[in-house]
């Protein structure tokens, strides 16, 4: 059996693209010329479906991501969910109250595939979708299907992000899966188990692709479960000091197209593919 990797799983913010949030020119070759080997890549991210679309033309063939840290798995090909993994209003109230008790002035959004809603009181850092509400928590949580809550977010203006996903574990009891992926306070909360490693798992396993044939980069906390599970792992240069002690590798910034460059190493791409670099 070959040892190349039979699947390559990504993150995309401060792993695949650049700062702009795009994917280059010269990634894209690299993508391109996986998806004409019949090698899958899949997108793995912490961004919410309205954000992920902006890339989703470079997936190629296969089409398939795993949104909002794996509350989601979208078929891009078909513009359809495969699987959702949401939290329902009832766990998502509960957890909210026990986290603002510990915590005063956190404040509460609610990412959904509608988009996202947030309490009064939530700093945003990039401008609110078009339909946003601000609204209290208690009217932002529903079951319904298009609005119920994929995932969680908590932010503090006054707390650094460790400290506060330290606070949030003690009074939440791990009652729902916390992770981070910003550079300012701002924890991503899905429903129990509910990761990118256990969502891209379950897809690996529909596909007949085993730990062992899946190489995956990240950047961040919310990389970490990914990045253990997968048989080869790349944490990117200047990643979280938590991702760079768990990866098996280190490859090149995001800025330097470091993931195309490891990429056309291992399944020795032709020069031209990364012209220019």
């Amino acid at each position: 059996m070959s040892d190349l990797p039979r699947l390559v799983a990504t993150d995309l913010d401060g792993t695949l693209c650049g700062a702009d949030g795009l994917v280059s020119d010269r990634t894209r070759h690299v993508l391109e010329a996986l998806d004409a080997r019949d090698v899958p890549v899949v997108f793995v991210t912490g961004r919410p479906l309205r954000w992920a679309r902006e890339v989703f033309e470079h997936v190629g063939s296969h089409g398939l991501a795993v949104v909002s840290n794996g509350a989601l798995l979208w078929d891009i090909t078909r513009d359809r969910a495969v699987r959702t993994r949401g939290i329902t209003a009832a766990d998502a109230r509960d957890w909210c109250e026990a986290l603002r008790a510990a915590v005063p002035g956190t404040a509460f959004g609610v990412e959904s595939l509608a988009g996202l809603d947030v309490e009064p009181a939530f700093v945003e850092r990039f401008p609110l979708p078009e339909g946003a509400r601000r609204a209290p928590l208690a009217d932002l949580l529903t079951d319904e299907p298009a609005s119920a809550p994929l995932k969680l977010l908590a932010r503090h203006e006054d707390l650094g992000p460790q400290e506060f996903w330290d606070l949030a574990e003690r009074a939440t009891g791990g009652s729902l899966t916390i992770t981070w992926s910003s550079s300012t306070t701002l924890l991503e909360v899905s429903a129990a188990g509910v990761t990118k490693a256990t969502t891209l798992a379950d897809l690996c396993a529909d596909l007949g692709v085993a730990p062992e044939e899946v190489i995956a980069f990240g950047d961040m906390p919310n990389d970490l479960p990914m990045l253990r599970w997968a048989g080869r792992s790349y944490a990117m240069e200047g990643a979280h000091e938590s991702v760079l002690a768990v990866a098996d590798h280190v490859a090149p910034d995001h800025a330097e197209d470091g993931v195309a460059r490891v990429l056309a190493g291992v399944f020795d791409l032709p020069p031209d593919t990364l012209e220019g670099c």
